[in-house]
């Protein structure tokens, strides 16, 4: 009983699985109402057919006989004719007819047959009901007795053939019940297989959905099916990657922001007390606020450097290559104003690109103040853009070997530059901003000193740049 309420669920209910079979029994059942038909309508007339034959047979075989015996009917009896299972009537082309003698009424040619008295040109055929209730299949062919008209017409009972044909619709319809029966199991079996994987699927979406787990689904299969397991399996894991990203991002600015907000928190404490108490010598208090300023400018910097990381590595282009030499050259003016004492060489050659400028101004601006930061007093700062090459050297210390593999990472800081200004993520903020582009930055240490900032960037379409 629970079987077939499943199979009786899974066929008539609106699932996939449901669908899929009900298709299936749909597709068999009219391939086999379309051929049982055919079938039935080719059968039923060949048997017509093949009954005209036989009489239109018989009727030149007795033909003789009668134009040489008109009284007598060619000496044909009933015992003859239910021997050939014909029945016989003579048409003339008046409308009178003429039967063997005894013969009972059982059938009566009507204006078809007279015509082919009348006419003397080919024979008809057609299927009658007898006098009895009976069905009779008719066939009339020309005759001339003395140069009288006549129509010798022939019937024979189509009660066989009728039931053949019985037979054969009772038949075409077991058939069409086993054959659709047949394939709704099979529409069942076939459904399931191709169903199965998407039901894993949502197994699995249901399962992140519940659990918050990102586990993927593992199925391989070459089909369309397995592609989509795979698109799921590759979102999972980019999903994955962005919430480790994220948990990290949170983790190193929780800790990152605990510094400046616990100085600050401290300093506030002080002059609140101070407001009391006046305990801070003369001039304390003033150096405090300043600590306090300076401490909101970095932690203003500190929250943007987070936002602009925050952000998806998704670039929106404006549509119009920008000229990187630009780019640059207004990143090198804003950092100047700031870089006091320094000098600036600069190179810049146009080089169309396709992005965000103020994306890219960012990640140039922030490398030039690392140059700044670890330039010496009235050193150089060299921009070169050449060959679609941008590189920015300073001619400070350079970058130990074991801190070249983590310049890039997010708050990372070496021991020389844990007392410095800065967040440790101007260079990731670098990284991630060229990494949207499309692009590559490396870092290395410049001949003879100072570090070496390089930037690739893939160059606008030609028919853009144009």
């Amino acid at each position: 009983m629970t079987n077939t309420v499943r199979l009786s669920t899974a066929v008539f209910g609106r699932t996939l699985l449901g669908r899929f079979s009900r298709l299936s029994a749909a597709i068999v059942a009219t391939a086999l109402l379309v051929l049982s038909v055919s079938a039935y309508y080719a059968t039923r007339m060949s048997l017509e057919r093949q009954l005209d034959d036989e009489l239109v047979e018989v009727a030149s075989q007795v033909t003789d006989s009668v134009v040489n015996d008109l009284v007598g009917m060619g000496g044909l009896n009933n015992t003859a004719l239910a021997a050939a299972n014909v029945l016989l009537v003579l048409v003339r082309a008046d409308g009178f007819t003429q039967r063997v003698q005894d013969d009972r009424v059982r059938m009566t040619p009507g204006n078809e047959e007279i015509a082919i008295a009348r006419t003397q040109l080919g024979y008809s055929t057609r299927s009658v009901t007898g006098v009895d209730g009976q069905p009779y299949r008719m066939v009339a062919v020309p005759l001339q007795i003395e140069g009288a008209r006549y129509a010798l017409v022939l019937a024979r009972s189509l009660l066989p053939t009728q039931n053949t044909l019985v037979t054969m619709r009772m038949l075409f319809w077991w058939l069409g019940v086993v054959f659709v029966a047949v394939a709704v199991v099979a529409g069942l079996n076939s459904g399931r297989k191709v169903v199965e994987p998407l039901h894993d699927l949502a197994v699995a979406v249901a399962h992140v959905t519940e659990t918050d787990e990102l586990t993927p689904t593992g199925n391989m299969d070459d089909t369309e099916v397995g592609e989509l397991s795979r698109s799921f399996d590759a979102m999972m894991s980019s999903l994955a990657v962005s919430r480790e990203r994220q948990k990290q991002l949170i983790a190193d600015a929780g800790h990152e922001l605990r510094t400046p907000l616990t100085s600050m928190r401290t300093n506030i404490e002080l002059l609140v007390a101070n407001e009391q108490s006046a305990m801070l010598p003369a001039g304390a208090r003033g150096e405090i606020l300043n600590d306090v300023a300076e401490q909101l400018v970095e932690f203003s910097t500190l929250v943007s450097d987070l936002v602009q990381l925050a952000r998806e590595d998704k670039v929106t282009s404006s549509g119009e290559p920008l000229d990187l030499a630009d780019v640059v050259s207004a990143a090198v003016e804003r950092v100047r104003r700031r870089g006091h004492g320094l000098g600036f060489d600069v190179s810049l050659e146009p080089y169309y690109v396709v992005g965000e400028a103020p994306t890219l101004e960012r990640a140039v601006i922030n490398l030039l103040d690392n140059a700044v930061k670890w330039s010496p007093a009235a050193g150089t700062v060299h921009v070169n853009l050449q060959d679609g090459v941008l590189t920015v050297a300073d001619e400070g210390p350079g970058i130990s070997e074991d801190d070249l593999p983590h310049v890039f990472e997010r708050f990372y800081r070496s021991d020389k530059a844990r007392n410095t200004p800065g967040t440790g993520l101007g260079l990731s903020i670098v990284d991630q901003a060229v990494t949207a582009h499309g692009g590559t930055v490396t870092a290395e240490n410049g001949t003879p000193t100072g570090a070496l900032f390089t930037v690739n960037l893939p160059p606008a379409p030609t028919s853009s740049a144009n």
